[in-house]
């Protein structure tokens, strides 16, 4: 007999962000309330460990409401993004890959906020391994004074032209309101369990 699967806990939300702030204070402000809405829900941070823009938002409003911070950086960004923060919640990695994969490792859901190139390339890098079956994580675009809007479009462009063709089709979310974002990821999560949601080892270790 088979044992019941264990549904998926949101226990920790990796959140990718610029390292500045933006030329829209609305962008700081939404940064701002996703961190108050995790401390207040219990959810942990992953991020990428700096203390600029809207990464140094995030956290910063986490820690203040009495939540839980872990920030991952490599090293050779120790200085230019200025981690504000040493010892117990931060992780050094060697390089840039080590970095992505422990975030992976450590998140239960993937949330962009605005950002740029860097930000674009690791939300696009969980929409690929999700696209390929490797991970059914939840990924949701904070779609923030409608930042993430050309890049729907791009992925509906790419459908219809075919070359996001049926079986590779994957569940992206979007959330336009800050208040939004854990409703919509806890309900994505009904559905897939611990075992599911998690890359194989062996496949990260290829990724």
């Amino acid at each position: 007999m088979t044992s019941p699967e264990i549904p998926a806990s949101l226990a920790r939300i990796c959140v990718y962000c610029g390292s500045g702030p933006g030329n829209d204070p609305a962008f700081i402000e939404a940064a701002t309330a996703l961190g108050t809405a995790m401390a207040k829900a219990g959810i942990e941070l992953v991020y990428g460990g700096g203390d600029m823009g809207m990464m140094g938002a995030v956290a910063d409003a986490v820690r203040r409401n009495g939540g839980s911070v872990i920030g991952i950086i490599p090293e050779f960004l120790l200085n230019k993004e200025r981690a504000g923060f040493n010892g117990e919640g931060l992780i050094v990695t060697p390089d840039m890959h080590e970095r992505k994969r422990k975030m992976f490792e450590l998140a239960d859901a993937f949330v962009a906020m605005p950002g740029g190139v860097g930000t674009l390339e690791e939300i696009v890098e969980q929409m690929t391994w999700a696209q390929l079956g490797r991970h059914k994580k939840p990924i949701l675009l904070a779609n923030v004074k409608g930042f993430w809007e050309p890049l729907h479009a791009l992925l509906d462009h790419m459908k219809a032209l075919a070359f996001i063709r049926r079986g590779m089709e994957f569940e992206l979310l979007v959330a336009d309101e800050v208040s939004d974002i854990i409703p919509k990821l806890r309900q994505a999560m009904h559905g897939v369990s611990e075992e599911a949601k998690d890359m194989p080892p062996a496949v990260a270790e290829k990724l």
